[in-house]
């Protein structure tokens, strides 16, 4: 199934629905004391979601024209970024990759949503750069899991851009802040249930900026495949459910370009992954 939290006619704020192509199944109108959020299903387990299931057919459906999106995730628990995950990314940025995973946490507030503007001062930084990635979200919470079982603990799947100001990365010792400009983390459009991701490391993941494709490549390149990224984080801490990994960029970034490309002013850019979908953010710098 897909879902997406969507602002919809009637509604005050967003809510989670059941999207296809065309039309959205709010989920709180299918039955007494449904789920609202995502991650109040999340938290209902297997049961919840089977009965979301079962009732989705007899759904309401409202036009999805009409919807405008919220990030796929609207209170994670943490949001988990992995950096340096593909050699061809720790290449072009002149980083190495370590023995470990590169960890490092998103502030809530740079989450977004699908079609979506992020904004941000030109003082700041005029270096913002995209890195499309695998967002993984936990269901079932994962302590000490080995990576034969760390696939059973992710509930779905969706769309993270990593928007990131490079200048900043470059000049502090951590990357929490470069990462979370408010807007900086938009995720999307939808959250794909694992049922419908086979494999997560064979996946078509791409980004184009301003009509022109910069990143094209498939996530069986990562370093550290997902069930390991799931075991490795899970044996200092447990994963929560609902917990949301960004699980590293391919290479195409626009720093190690020559010359480098950035987000502009009124810049387009859309991340996607194959089967998952299709992530838009509009940009603008304010003077």
């Amino acid at each position: 199934m897909r879902f997406a939290h969507l602002s919809l006619p009637g509604f005050a704020e967003p809510r989670l629905a059941v999207v296809d192509d065309e039309t959205a199944i709010v989920v709180q109108e299918l039955f007494p004391g449904a789920p609202r959020f995502l991650e109040e299903l999340i938290a209902g387990g297997d049961e919840r979601l089977d009965r979301v299931r079962e009732a989705a057919d007899a759904g309401l459906r409202h036009p999805l024209a009409e919807a405008t999106y919220a990030s796929a995730l609207l209170t994670p628990p943490v949001i988990l970024a992995v950096g340096l995950n593909y050699a061809a990314h720790s290449g072009e940025l002149g980083l190495k990759t370590d023995s470990t995973p590169t960890v490092f946490g998103l502030w809530p507030n740079s989450l977004a949503g699908h079609d979506a503007t992020a904004t941000w001062p030109r003082s700041l930084s005029e270096s913002v750069d995209y890195e499309a990635e695998l967002g993984v979200i936990i269901g079932a919470a994962a302590k000490d899991v080995s990576p034969a079982d760390a696939l059973s603990h992710v509930w779905g799947y969706t769309v993270v851009n990593d928007i990131t100001a490079r200048d900043i990365q470059y000049s502090e010792a951590q990357w929490s802040r470069c990462k979370s400009f408010d807007g900086f983390t938009p995720t999307g459009p939808v959250v794909v249930t694992a049922d419908e991701i086979p494999d997560p490391q064979d996946l078509h993941i791409w980004t184009v900026l301003d009509g022109k494709t910069l990143q094209d490549a498939s996530t069986n390149q990562m370093v550290r495949p997902v069930a390991t990224l799931i075991s490795h984080l899970s044996k200092s801490a447990t994963l929560l459910p609902g917990t949301l990994i960004s699980t590293g960029s391919p290479g195409g970034a626009g720093y190690s370009r020559d010359p480098q490309v950035f987000l502009r002013d009124r810049s387009t850019v859309t991340v996607g992954i194959d089967g998952i979908g299709a992530l838009t953010t509009h940009c603008r710098i304010l003077d």
